[in-house]
């Protein structure tokens, strides 16, 4: 039996909670419905590189202001 791959996009985060080892982000999905991922907290802090994740962010940005879409950055 094979499994599918589920994808979902979490657009609006508005929930943030961290207990024992787990984290909880919680929000809606890309249809509104909302939606709460849980994430061992080990392996959340093992594979996320936030220093990457705020240079990406940040060049995402720059892009978006040279092409005017964000005004007055």
């Amino acid at each position: 039996m094979s499994k599918k791959m589920q994808y979902k996009r979490l657009n609006d985060i508005n929930t943030f909670s961290c207990s024992d080892n787990e984290v909880y982000l919680s929000g809606q999905d890309e249809y509104g419905e909302d939606i709460t991922i849980v994430f061992n907290a080990f392996e959340l802090l093992e594979w996320l590189e936030i220093k990457y994740i705020k240079k990406q962010t940040i060049k995402y940005i720059k892009e978006l202001w040279k092409k005017h879409i964000i005004p007055g950055y």
